[in-house]
């Protein structure tokens, strides 16, 4: 489809040129154009990289922008019958409602048409009415009573005077499955599973059952994204399947902030790395500094900053499905654009806006279990001196309540029904993949490649089970 003649700098460079192209759309052009700068000799390794992940990005993009205005209007007007295609403008425009235009085609993000239903503050009330019992917190429908857990947890640290309670037992089978003839047979196939580290008091008592291949490597408990490394042959016509099997005990926390006793920082290097930015996903943009300066205003108290930031992002970026991260150049500042986001991209959020204002803040991310339902779910720490390093969930966000103790858990808090899969995001595994990851932030459901490259998604299927033991 069309060529570079929307590029009419003639002195632009290859990168530049390439970037419009990306930005008008022209995926064909601007893939056909890097393909032919990796046919020449003349490349660093590192530009090298660049452009081949380029090229699997866009890749990445089209897959998730797969839905028609056909398939996003039918959607709607399941629950808005008098939907009109002005409407679907008018959504567009407000971020809303998620679409690109591809190589001169409007397509729309897969989960957009539900999506609207989560952003839109009208629709948001359409929904509930026609959904009144569902729970839109975290995206998992959960039936756990939060408030009653959390007031437990609440109540046990204060007659303890401990901040760790409510231990739980879990058991847990993680799969994946690869597809038949997803590569040639007898070329070996290669996957990560991820694997829990132990959390003084957070998470303990790691007990290793089994896995299938039963040969494996397991990553060293300090890897911040830690795995558990497995291979197996491929078979003609026949899915390859790989598991683990493992039970460990999950803590519950609360630390009960004095926000008076909260004090700024004062030189510790140990800190510095949660502070700084780490491109390209905590990058301290001019919008987001701004933003910063409009919610924070003149508070100086740290604690109470981060209140501010909490609850804005509470208030201002509601939970929605999200585009793969990979796909996404910065992530922060996608939310500040977009004003949505799912949890890895609020806590993302949060995490950069509470290091503008000196607050260390770093990723905490693994699989959240609210009987009888589980989902994938990222969260983070906070450092508030001189309580140390705390937990935090900003997609949890302010619990509705008037007891201010419960309203304010997630910021210093944490349920019991959490495993923790990262401390950290971006990391490497143990061993190193030798191709990109299909996800290159989180590590939640796995990763597979072999000898001609990565695996995505479409490729393979996991699974995750779970059970609570007595204990």
């Amino acid at each position: 489809m069309c060529s570079t003649g929307f590029v009419t700098d003639k002195d632009l460079s290859h990168s530049e040129k390439i970037n419009a192209l990306i930005e008008q759309g022209e995926y064909s052009a601007a893939t056909q154009a890097m393909e032919e700068l990796l046919g020449q000799n003349d490349l660093s390794n590192l530009d090298r990289d660049y452009y081949l992940f380029e090229i699997e990005r866009l890749e990445r993009v089209s897959k998730d922008f797969s839905a028609t205005q056909t398939d996003v209007f039918d959607f709607i007007q399941k629950y808005y019958p008098q939907v009109t295609l002005a409407d679907l403008e008018r959504w567009e425009a407000s971020k809303a409602l998620e679409s690109r235009v591809i190589d001169g085609k409007k397509h729309y993000f897969a989960r957009a048409a539900r999506n609207l239903f989560r952003i839109d503050s009208k629709m948001q009330k359409v929904w509930k009415e026609q959904h009144p019992d569902e729970e839109m917190t975290s995206g998992s429908g959960a039936k756990l009573d939060l408030n009653v857990h959390i007031a437990r947890i609440i109540e046990l640290t204060r007659q303890t005077q401990q901040i760790y309670a409510e231990p739980q037992r879990i058991r847990i089978k993680q799969s994946v499955v690869v597809a038949a003839d997803a590569v040639p047979p007898g070329e070996t196939l290669k996957c990560w599973i991820p694997y829990p580290r132990a959390i003084p008091k957070r998470q303990e008592d790691i007990r290793f059952i089994k896995s299938m291949p039963e040969n494996h490597i397991l990553a060293p408990e300090e890897t911040l994204q830690r795995t558990i490394y497995m291979e197996k042959p491929a078979l003609a016509g026949v899915p390859t399947n790989f598991n683990v099997e493992y039970e460990f005990t999950s803590h519950g926390i609360y630390n009960a902030i004095n926000a008076d006793s909260v004090r700024a920082l004062k030189g510790n290097a140990e800190l510095e790395p949660y502070l700084i930015e780490e491109a390209p996903h905590i990058v301290f943009s001019a919008e987001l500094q701004a933003l910063s300066k409009r919610v924070v205003g003149t508070e100086t108290n740290p604690y109470r900053i981060a209140q501010l930031l909490f609850e804005w992002i509470d208030e201002h970026t509601p939970w929605a499905s999200a585009r793969e991260y990979s796909s996404i150049r910065c992530i922060p500042q996608y939310a500040y654009e977009n004003g949505h986001g799912d949890c890895g991209i609020q806590t993302l959020f949060f995490i950069t806006l509470c290091r503008m204002n000196g607050i260390p803040a770093r990723w905490q991310s693994g699989w959240e279990l609210q009987p009888p339902d589980d989902s994938m779910h990222d969260w983070g720490m906070i450092y508030f001196e001189p309580y140390g390093w705390v937990p935090m969930d900003v997609t949890y966000g302010l619990r509705k309540t008037d007891d201010q103790q419960i309203k304010w858990f997630y910021l210093g808090g944490m349920d019991s029904y959490r495993i923790i899969f990262n401390d950290g995001f971006s990391q490497n595994f143990v061993p190193e993949k030798a191709h990109f990851r299909s996800e290159t932030i989180d590590s939640q459901r796995g990763e597979v490649e072999w000898s001609g490259g990565n695996l995505y998604f479409d490729k393979w299927s996991w699974n995750f089970e779970w059970n609570i033991l007595e204990h």
